[in-house]
């Protein structure tokens, strides 16, 4: 097509034109441009359709994504090249959409470019939230919450005019479903994100995130996750929760018939997969619907569970929901008598109580009802997977041992490398060729260049441009000065104390004090942190509170300043992302062994060359097998050792604090007057408390061999040719985590789309 002429078209239809416009007008132009395009294109067809149910789908600016896919990012470049812009600039007046928060959604998203990459019929099912998780505002020292909204005239929504009646025990609400639109990569297919909405959604609030949670008719979208530290919070991710499937399960049923399969066939021609256990509830809503249909409870339970295939993301006791059975009568009685019939169903199985859909307390337990009612179940890293068949769910393996398997999580080097760093993907693709764009694996040829000196350098001075350009967004964005000569340091992620961000802490801690003592490094750090703390996550958000007070006395220190930098990214998103992945030096994937399910920051950082210094936690595991141990640098207790530690009771961090006075004066300096008098005193007060009286996730354990770690990996890097081999190992290895190898998985082994 000719791009030019196209803009040109629509900005004179805007009055203006490709030289006169603001960018701004061209994005609205490029986004109408795309929008055309894929509405002449077509979704994948086959016998047996996906779809896939998540509360989050992470997806990012959409606009550049959508241009590489469609293989005109390229062309798209030249063109304003010459008209005096570029396409970053373009894409940075795109609203990055409020719909997810960490890897949860951002691999739901990979998953979808995968479906449509790969050809096969999928879709995903979600929510269309209006102000999303919350944009962070850490402007006065502490974690601060204020609405994101980021639906604009101009928005990649497409309004379907079609809604489903979903039966609420207050009586029906409309579901509006709007269209966010997923093309595969050069291939003609465009499958579907479906997002439910209500008619009338309610505005945002003026300040803050508190709205009134018992307006469910206008309230339900507004945000994801709303706080749940009351029964109004709590009953509105019920509410949340049963609109986003029962208005789902309406439309499989709508589309089998429309393809002209009769309802006892859904299991032959549908597959539904359901992202953790937020989107549980379609189990009984499919039962309840096909019973409607004339179909027998037990036959339709049949059907149901050998359409559903569940991936548990968790083993975290929190994650794992339950909810109350009065919720559910209130929330949504339609299907509270399918659920004690499936209850029923699964103690004819077994009399184990550890695995009742319903306890004795009448609470109902999410993933129990998804494994009996699932026909797969899998985890999404061969250390969590084998956690959960021999110790977190070892009842139902041992009940159901064909239904577990693994499917390694993955990310979509479409937008993790031809997307975010064009520069290292030029390089690949003149080294290499361009066939590792559709086959990751073939990344592997680049350890042909293993000894290749000027290769080496030429990936090292990728590197710096990206630190450069980390260095001047820092600057610009958020107003932050950083030295890109410096070690860039980066851990990126939901903020929570098993991924033990308050063990980076720690680290700034000892660094700072050495510094002050005159024992300086041979090169700068720069520590960087982005992460947002659940509203009502205490702790993580003292965390938070502790990190920015360490930052601001580094900053301000005239010995330290020169030689250690510590910055939190504040509203880390995938736009965020996108800038400090590839410029990463060092990739922290800190987590307590056995406590990360996979990670999927740890592969993006990998494809972009950084080195991971980790634990034997989820993917690292798989990491560390791929690259060799020379090639990552590892610390810590093994996940065995802190399974026992957990099951014998025996951790206690008051002894490690008496015992080891170097770390209890790490410790002590969280309390000290120069620390306090840059944060919120109360917030910092009681992270050390927890640190000494519980330290749930063992900081302090590992804390030690951390430290040591972490030195000899920065001492590493001054070999910058060995260093760059090991990157270039890291980078040929990475294939392996390509989501479309994940998407074959699943394919192969629990949806059969054809």
């Amino acid at each position: 097509m000719d791009i030019e002429k196209n803009l040109s078209q629509t900005l004179a239809e805007m009055g203006t034109t490709l030289d006169g416009a603001t960018n701004a007008q061209i994005f609205c132009a490029l986004l109408r441009m795309v929008r055309d395009l894929e509405t002449e294109m077509k979704p994948a067809e086959g016998n047996r359709k996906l779809y896939y149910f998540s509360a989050e789908f992470l997806v990012g600016r959409l606009l550049r994504a959508n241009l590489v896919n469609l293989g005109l990012a390229d062309d798209v470049e030249r063109v304003l090249a010459a008209h005096g812009t570029t396409l970053a600039a373009v894409e940075d007046c795109e609203p990055e959409p409020s719909l997810g928060n960490g890897g949860l959604g951002r691999l739901a998203a990979c998953f979808l470019d995968s479906i449509a990459s790969l050809g096969l019929p999928g879709d995903g099912v979600g929510l269309n939230y209006h102000y999303g998780l919350f944009r962070q505002d850490l402007s006065e020292g502490v974690q601060r919450e204020e609405p994101n909204p980021w639906i604009a005239p101009e928005s990649w929504l497409i309004d379907t005019g079609t809604s489903f009646s979903v039966p609420f025990g207050f009586g029906p609400l409309a579901a509006h479903m709007y269209d966010i639109e997923v093309p595969g990569y050069e291939n003609g297919v465009v499958n579907r994100l479906h997002l439910f909405d209500v008619e009338e959604p309610s505005p945002a609030p003026a300040r803050g995130i508190a709205f009134d949670k018992g307006d469910v008719r206008h309230g339900l979208t507004s945000f994801l996750y709303p706080d749940d530290s009351d029964d109004a919070g709590r009953l509105l991710r019920v509410y949340q929760q049963y609109f986003m499937v029962s208005a789902g399960a309406q439309l499989i049923l709508a589309e089998l018939e429309e393809r002209g399969f009769a309802p006892k066939e859904l299991d032959r021609h549908v597959a539904v997969h359901i992202n953790d256990t937020h989107p549980s509830m379609v189990i009984p809503e499919l039962v309840r619907l096909l019973m409607e249909r004339g179909i027998e409870f037990e036959d339709a339970a049949k059907i149901v569970e050998r359409t559903c295939g569940y991936t548990n993301h968790t083993i975290l006791a929190e994650a794992l929901e339950t909810w109350p059975m009065g919720y559910i009568e209130q929330v949504a009685p339609g299907i509270v008598p399918v659920i004690y019939q499936l209850d029923a169903l699964a103690r004819a199985r077994t009399d184990d109580e550890r695995v009742a859909v319903i306890d004795g307390n009448d609470v109902v337990h999410m993933a129990n009802m998804d494994v009996h009612f699932s026909h797969a179940v899998n985890g999404v890293a061969a250390l969590h997977a084998q956690i959960l068949v021999e110790s977190e769910m070892r009842p139902f393996a041992e009940l159901y041992p064909e239904k577990f398997s693994n499917k390694t999580n993955g990310i979509t080097f479409r937008r993790w490398l031809m997307g975010c760093n064009p520069e290292l993907a030029s390089l690949v693709t003149d080294a290499i060729g361009d066939d590792w764009k559709r086959d990751a694996s073939r990344l592997e040829d680049l350890l042909s260049l293993s000894g290749d000196a000027g290769f080496v350098q030429r990936l090292l001075r990728v590197k710096e441009g990206n630190k450069e350009r980390l260095a001047a967004w820092l600057r610009a964005e958020k107003n932050v000065e950083v030295d890109p000569h410096s070690i860039f340091d980066i851990q990126v992620k939901r903020m929570h104390q098993y991924k033990r961000q308050q063990m980076n802490a720690l680290y700034a801690i000892w660094k700072y004090l050495q510094i002050k003592r005159g024992n300086v490094p041979n090169r700068p750090l720069t520590m960087v942190l982005g992460a947002k703390a659940a509203p009502a996550y205490t702790l993580a958000k003292d965390t938070i509170a502790l990190l920015l007070a360490l930052g601001r006395l580094i900053a301000e220190d005239p010995e330290v300043a020169p030689w250690l930098r510590l910055v939190f990214v504040e509203n880390y998103n995938v736009t965020a992302a996108e800038h400090l992945i590839p410029a990463a030096d060092v990739s922290e994937q800190i987590s307590l062994a056995s406590k990360e399910a996979s990670g999927t920051s740890n592969m993006k950082f990998m494809a972009n060359g950084a080195l991971t210094l980790g634990t034997l936690d989820g993917a690292n595991v798989e990491i560390a097998e791929l690259v060799g141990r020379e090639n990552i640098y590892l610390f810590g207790r093994s996940s065995e050792d802190v399974i026992g530690l957990y099951d014998r009771c025996d951790y206690r961090p008051w002894d490690v604090w008496q015992a080891d006075g170097e770390l209890a004066e790490i410790l002590d300096f969280i309390c000290s007057p120069e620390l306090l008098a840059r944060g919120d005193a109360g917030c910092i007060t009681r992270v050390y408390r927890d640190f000494i009286a519980k330290d749930y996730f063992m900081a302090l354990l590992d804390a030690r061999d951390y430290v040591a770690v972490k030195e000899r990996c920065l001492a590493d890097y001054e070999d910058r040719a060995a260093w760059g081999e090991k990157a270039l190992v890291n980078i040929a290895k990475s294939g392996f985590f390509s989501s479309d190898r994940t998407i074959r998985e699943y394919n192969r082994d629990i949806w059969h789309l054809s």
